[in-house]
């Protein structure tokens, strides 16, 4: 690999990524993979709508002599504002057509049709349910009251027109990339199998667009899958994750291109360390859930990147909904249960 320019990496074979950056996010950038068809060029991802992360795509692409308007189609990993966000744009410059499975196509379509506030109103229920103290919830309230609502990312987000089907060649002129699915971090999240021959050469079975669901060095977030109109699903998010790992680690991919950090090889070592990594946490759950615990109180008590009181206020509600995830896998699988008539709802290990 060498690099062509600041924010472009070739990565050889008509492939190339770009880091296009996400605003006020540790995580920095997301990578955006062009991929050379004999139709024109395919993005996968295209990075968060932001006039400045816009603007590093558009001169990525024109790095390459690629201009927006050349894009052939866009094929999206997941529905995440940081993966779908630009969609919109580069279809209107374009005409491309924007590919998505159908799971996060819906969750697209709900957020959409969705009014405003609905969001602030489910979540300040859910968390209000799980143990969140009254001061965490009073600013969601006060957001939801003045009509802050509009401000969320992806409330608009482009809606796809064609459905990425797991398990089937994508329709690219010239080139063999299957969809994998790989729910868990989102309910209709996917891999992309190019399964072609490495270009230098490397053992193993083409490459894997991985999006965020096998990154070298971030676990990621896993949390409940969301819908404010359904309160009985008892998804379990967690052992989707879990069970897509290891399909995964079994295509015997040469090298892996994630939407984050950094391309690598060792694919099944890489699954292999985050399955270990999920069974130790469960583990450490099930020490804490040695007394009933809520929801909320069992994430103050998780280890996290920083102290709890050091955790930003939407941080906290991507904490509780893993712990949530983690907690739903324990109870699948008996080793944990709900303490009857507790009110919010607490947890004990059996």
């Amino acid at each position: 690999m060498q690099e062509s320019a600041p924010q472009v990496t070739e990565h050889g074979g008509g492939v190339w990524s770009l880091r296009v950056p996400i605003p006020d996010n540790p995580l920095g950038h997301t990578l955006v993979h062009v991929l050379d068809t004999d139709r024109g060029p395919v993005l996968v991802d295209t990075g968060w709508d932001d006039p400045a992360s816009w603007t590093e795509l558009a001169g990525g692409l024109a790095a390459l002599g690629i201009a927006p308007g050349d894009v052939h189609g866009v094929v999206i990993t997941h529905h995440h504002p940081d993966h779908h966000g630009l969609s919109g744009r580069v279809r209107e410059e374009s005409g491309a057509w924007i590919a998505m499975h159908a799971a996060d196509t819906a969750v697209v379509r709900r957020t959409r049709e969705s009014r405003p506030g609905t969001w602030l109103d489910y979540l300040a229920r859910k968390l209000a349910a799980v143990g969140a103290p009254e001061d965490h919830l009073a600013p969601l309230r006060a957001a939801r009251d003045s009509g802050r609502a509009v401000a969320l990312p992806g409330l608009r987000a482009a809606l796809p027109d064609r459905e990425i089907v797991p398990g089937e060649l994508l329709d690219l002129a010239g080139r063999r990339l299957r969809a994998v699915w790989t729910p868990g971090h989102t309910p209709g999240h996917v891999c992309l199998h190019l399964e072609e021959e490495h270009p230098a050469g490397l053992p193993g079975h083409g490459r894997l667009f991985s999006g965020d669901h096998l990154l070298p060095g971030i676990s990621p977030h896993i949390g409940l899958y969301e819908d404010p109109d359904d309160t009985t699903a008892a998804t379990d998010p967690l052992g989707d994750y879990l069970d897509s790992l290891e399909r995964v680690g079994r295509l015997g991919v040469a090298e892996v291109l994630p939407a984050h950090q950094h391309a690598f090889t060792d694919a099944a070592g890489r699954v292999r360390a985050l399955l270990d990594h999920h069974e130790e946490r469960l583990a450490g759950l099930l020490a804490l859930l040695a007394v009933p615990l809520t929801p909320w109180q069992l994430a103050e008590r998780m280890e996290w990147n920083r102290p709890w009181d050091r955790i930003p206020h939407g941080s906290r509600n991507i904490a509780v909904s893993e712990a949530e995830a983690h907690l739903r896998r324990l109870v699948k699988q008996g080793r944990a249960e709900a303490v009857p008539g507790t009110d919010p709802v607490t947890y004990l290990a059996v």
